[in-house]
């Protein structure tokens, strides 16, 4: 099952690339979320082989979800690979410049079932997926709204 969505950035795509790179900013939405987040890698600075373990609730039940950073070039495209118990997948972040201050920003998510209980739960999600397919652009829009807002108030 895949999720995709696109929005125009008014900002020039190193720095669009770089705001996407605050990976300690969205482990603190995270963890405000109520999710626990613990970096399991030993890297200091970005780049293929960051890794996170992400434990929160879903449903009435504590998941835990494995990333890993498996690609990335700068400034162009990130791809985080997903694990879970019943679930893998992959997170694609695609930027494109369409001119030196305007940044077209492209968001895939992939996911596929291990196991037939996540199977079931793939099934649900594809009977509303027009209204999930809706609520993730209109989250990937605010996004791109807020990161927009934010970039042109630091320039």
């Amino acid at each position: 099952m895949k999720f995709s969505a696109r929005e125009d950035v008014a900002a020039p795509i190193d720095k669009v690339f770089a705001a996407l790179n605050d990976f300690e900013g969205f482990e603190r939405q995270a963890m405000r979320r109520g999710a626990e987040v613990q970096r399991v890698d030993p890297l200091t600075q970005a780049g293929v082989g960051m890794r996170w373990k992400i434990y929160f609730k879903m449903r009435g039940r504590r998941r835990e979800l494995d990333l890993e950073l498996s690609r990335y070039d700068a400034p162009n495209e990130m791809v985080f690979d997903v694990a879970s118990p019943g679930m893998t997948g992959t997170f694609t972040v695609e930027l494109l410049a369409l001119s030196r201050s305007r940044t077209r920003m492209a968001l895939a998510l992939h996911i596929a079932p291990l196991t037939l209980s996540t199977r079931l739960f793939v099934q649900s999600l594809k009977l509303a997926k027009s209204s999930l397919t809706k609520r993730f652009k209109l989250r990937v829009a605010d996004y791109a709204k807020t990161l927009e807002d934010r970039l042109q108030r630091s320039a």
